[in-house]
Parts: structure tokens; C-alpha cells; sequence
């Protein structure tokens, strides 16, 4: 949230507005479509009146402003100490950001700082020049939509060899990989960046660039008793799924989450650390993984 209030979309729209009319090119029109297609549809009612009739005094009457520069947004203290620590993350090397101009900027705080107890210890090796190298190649594939060439060990310990064409790069935060989603290839669709010896583009005709079908995620449906605060922690756990959410009953909540197949065993592991908080609705084939889980727990006399 610490970019929300400077760089939120109300900013951005009120600041070309003022870019618009410090050129002198600002008119009734001009300004409602900026507002459209930076901002919110409701925006037009809120932040064209204001502009207007001086509340914001920043937009006299006839259009024109007292600011005589352009509208800039320089970066606060905070922002830049979130940046830098941001800058001390492992996996940054990985992309081409250049993080020169927070020179001597204290981070807001550090990778020892976090300690992720519920996560796999066997990540990727975001050290290896060998890594950094493949993925930035993936990377730019992936961009450019260009095929590469691959020679990728199996779980087996074997080397392979693929050409493929590389549709998008997906990160599990529970394993601590970077996953290759691919096509044009009969070996399947999805390989384990760690798992790439090499990588180099590929000029020969055998793949197919057309381009895979994304996807369809699959729709996990909860039901959420809000004791303990357990919906405000389900929100937070499954932050970056896509989900909605709404209320059933008092203190029983049914939330939708929506996630890959290959996250599946990740999402069992996840609705079952909230224990009796949390009932699995549907699919059925998620809930059966449920209970097997928890018989198997049974068994091994955990509960």
C-alpha cells in the first residue's frame, strides 16, 4: 500500500489533466477522457466537479492553470526504502532492473529479516550464473514469442532435449520455483526452471508457434467460519489468488478461489493448516484429497 495514495489512479488522471493544461491543450472533452481511461467510470462525477469549481484549485474556470511545470511524482523516503529492500530480494537478478539511483537509501528491511516456515527449503538456485542466464532467455522468449531449445534433466536424472515455444513463467511461493509453461511440445506443457541445463533459441520449423490455449483455472469454494479472525487470514493467505468472497450467515462466510491445477497439492496443504476454520465445498475431487490427507494424518497418529 505504500504506493497507493501518491501513484493511485485519481493521481495519475488529475496529473494529466494539469500536464494537458500546462501545454494549453486542456478543453471539456480532452478532460473527461482522461478521467475515463485513467481513473474509475464514477470518477467523471467526482474529480471533473472538483477541478472545475476550484475545490481543488488547481483548474481555473476557463481551463487553464496556475502550475507552470509539468506535474512530476518523485518518490517518497518510504517508498524508496521499500525499493531498496526490494532491490536485496535474490531472485532481482533475474531481471534487468537497475536500482543505481537508491544508493545509499537504508532498505526498509532485509531478506533475514522474513522467514517463510511454511515453505520448501529446495528453491531454485537464483545464485547460478547458469540459472540467471536460462531464465532471462526464457524471459525474453516469453516477450518475443520466440522458440528455444532446451535441454532439461527429468525427475529421473536424464537429460532431454525440447523445442518449444515458451507461453508464460509462473512462481510458486510454496516450493520457491519459477515453473515454464510451454507448448508445441509432445513431453508436456509445464517444466521446472531448475531443471534446464540449457537453453539457447531455436531457428529450426518443427514447432508449432501458434500458441497454446491458456489454461482454465479451477474454482475451489470454501466455507469460512470467522472465529479467530479466519477470514481476515484467508484473505491475506490467498492474497494473490484470484477469489471473491461473501457473507452466508453470521460468522460463516463462502469464499471462491481460483488456481491452477498445478498448484493444487499446494492449496490442500493451505486450506488444511486452518484446520477446523475452514470446509472444503467443492470440487469434489478437492475434498477428496481432503480427507485422504487427513486419514493419512489419522493414521500416523498425528490427531
Amino acid at each position: 500500500m505504500l504506493f497507493s495514495e501518491l501513484y493511485s489512479a485519481y493521481y495519475n488522471a488529475v496529473a494529466k489533466i494539469l500536464a494537458c493544461a500546462v501545454r494549453g491543450d486542456l478543453n471539456e472533452s480532452e478532460m473527461q477522457k482522461i478521467v475515463s481511461e485513467n481513473a474509475f467510470s464514477e470518477s467523471v462525477l467526482t474529480v471533473i466537479p472538483a477541478l472545475k469549481n476550484g475545490e481543488w484549485q488547481l483548474v481555473t474556470g476557463d481551463l487553464r492553470t496556475p502550475i507552470e511545470h509539468m506535474p512530476t511524482m518523485p518518490l517518497t523516503l518510504l517508498q524508496k526504502r521499500w525499493l531498496k529492500a526490494v532491490s536485496l530480494d535474490k531472485r532481482i537478478k533475474l531481471f534487468d532492473a537497475d536500482f543505481g539511483f537508491l544508493e545509499g537509501v537504508e532498505p526498509l528491511f532485509k531478506p533475514d529479516d522474513i522467514y517463510a516456515f511454511d515453505a520448501y527449503s529446495d528453491g531454485d538456485d537464483y545464485e547460478s550464473e547458469t540459472y540467471i542466464q536460462n531464465f532471462k532467455l526464457i524471459l525474453d522468449a516469453v516477450k518475443n514469442r520466440y522458440p528455444i531449445k532446451m535441454e532439461v534433466k527429468n525427475r529421473h536424472g536424464t537429460a532431454v532435449q525440447m523445442n518449444v515455444v515458451p507461453e508464460y513463467i509462473e512462481y510458486s511461493e510454496k516450493d520457491d520455483k519459477f515453473r515454464l509453461i510451454t507448448s508445441g511440445c509432445s513431453y508436456g506443457g509445464t517444466v521446472n526452471i531448475g531443471r534446464v541445463v540449457s537453453a539457447k533459441r531455436y531457428y529450426g520449423s518443427s514447432v508449432n508457434i501458434r500458441g497454446s490455449e491458456p489454461r482454465k483455472p479451477r474454482r475451489l469454494v470454501l466455507e469460512v467460519y470467522n472465529k479467530r479472525n479466519a477470514l481476515e487470514r484467508v484473505m491475506l493467505h490467498f492474497a494473490h489468488f484470484e477469489k471473491k468472497a461473501e457473507k452466508v450467515d453470521d460468522g460463516k462466510y463462502r469464499v471462491e478461489i481460483f488456481y491452477d491445477v498445478s498448484d493444487e497439492t499446494e492449496m490442500v496443504i493451505r486450506v488444511l493448516s486452518f484446520g477446523p476454520m475452514i470446509k472444503a465445498l467443492a470440487p469434489m475431487g478437492f475434498v477428496k484429497l481432503i480427507r485422504e490427507r487427513l486419514e493419512k494424518q489419522k493414521m500416523c497418529g498425528l490427531w
